[in-house]
């Protein structure tokens, strides 16, 4: 009998060996995949998921992703929902901040910061569409980086705003609200635990409709190297989304900018010093899934954009057959997001995430429409 657990695990397993891991650390990370999942790991896949997890369009609460630099093997993530399927969303959340801790007395990392925010995130009757999410960038050694995401909608969504506002300022970074730009929602609140050179804090916001040049505008990390440029955001823009098809840039004078009404782009600020209010790196995220006809061309775009940025796309394409044996033409959203990270004195990093599709392949389009109502 197929179960969630071991679905996700087998995926696991393929990826880390796809990445280079050793059988050991393969092994390692499977079994904590199966430890966070907890219960929810033993339900039988023929049965629905017991709830609508936000994490991925089928409710599989297990989310893949490789992040790429430069002249470097990618590093493998995994982005698990620990209280999925918990019952209601304050246990989901319960449970999550359990499993965080005992992650910790496993690992030996800190949870204090967490902890200092529990009352705003989790509050008694929660609001939102999640709680806790849990990502661990997977090394050498079989001991992870851990990285959590809470819900700013927690306490209601016209409390998003003032949320983070409050959680930035309970952690130090008290100038940094004022420096994000405008977006529609406050999507995410996330905090790197453990063993980081430079722990950061980062905001999530969505942007609907939005377009290249507008896309190129949102980063507030001050120029210098590695901070990214305004064309480079537009240019992955374009190439994510479907409309840079000649490798010529987007410029607002080319005639009209097609935008993104389906899903809409997220954007992420990542704040690590506190003395100028300033994020020290920037992400796009294009969801990519919402404006390409299938897989297919997906990974064609992601291979456009990795190679722009001399990146080997090769990795990418081995893991998506670790994850799957079906046709990329005969469906659409296994590769979910594509992300553009700029942070202050390091490369730029590209990031792809892939779905588990433990529940349901979703079946290609004959087209993908750039203006549709906005589904998040």
């Amino acid at each position: 009998m197929e179960t969630l657990g071991g679905h996700a695990a087998r995926q696991m397993l393929r990826l880390c060996e796809a990445a280079g891991l050793s059988g050991a650390d393969c092994a390692d990370y499977a079994r904590t995949l199966l430890a966070v999942l907890g219960p929810a790991g033993e339900r039988p896949l023929d049965l629905p998921p017991p709830e609508r997890s936000f994490l991925s369009d089928d409710h599989t609460p297990v989310e893949f992703s490789l992040s790429f630099v430069a002249n470097a093997a990618p590093t493998l993530r995994v982005l698990l929902e620990p209280g999925f399927g918990a019952g209601s969303l304050e246990q989901n959340g319960r449970t999550g901040l359990r499993v965080i801790h005992e992650l910790a007395r496993r690992w030996g990392f800190d949870t204090t910061r967490l902890d200092e925010l529990e009352d705003l995130f989790f509050p008694p009757d929660p609001e939102g569409p999640l709680a806790l999410w849990c990502a661990l960038e997977l090394l050498p050694g079989g001991v992870p980086k851990v990285k959590v995401y809470l819900n700013p909608a927690a306490s209601g969504r016209d409390r998003a705003a003032a949320t983070v506002r409050e959680a930035l300022h309970r952690l130090g970074h008290r100038q940094a609200f004022a420096a994000l730009p405008e977006g529609d929602r406050h999507l995410f609140f996330a905090l790197d635990l453990g063993a980081w050179e430079e722990p950061r804090v980062k905001v999530y916001l969505a942007h609907h409709d939005l377009s290249a040049p507008e896309a190129a505008g949102l980063s507030r990390v001050a120029a210098g190297p590695g901070a990214g440029s305004a064309a480079e955001v537009s240019r992955f823009f374009g190439m994510a989304a479907g409309h840079d098809t000649d490798g010529g840039a987007l410029a607002a004078g080319d005639g009209p900018d097609p935008r993104l009404g389906r899903r809409p782009v997220q954007s992420c600020h990542a704040f690590t010093e506190t003395a100028t209010g300033l994020p020290s790196g920037f992400t796009l995220y294009v969801p990519v899934r919402d404006y390409a006809p299938h897989d297919g061309e997906a990974l064609d775009r992601a291979v456009a954009v990795l190679g722009r940025h001399g990146m080997d796309a090769a990795p990418l394409v081995r893991s998506l057959s670790a994850v799957t044996s079906r046709r990329l033409h005969d469906g659409v959203g296994l590769i979910a997001y594509l992300g553009l990270a700029h942070q202050q004195g390091r490369p730029a990093r590209v990031t792809a995430y892939i779905s588990s599709e433990a529940y349901r392949v979703k079946p290609p389009v004959a087209a993908a429409s750039t203006r549709i109502e906005a589904v998040r």
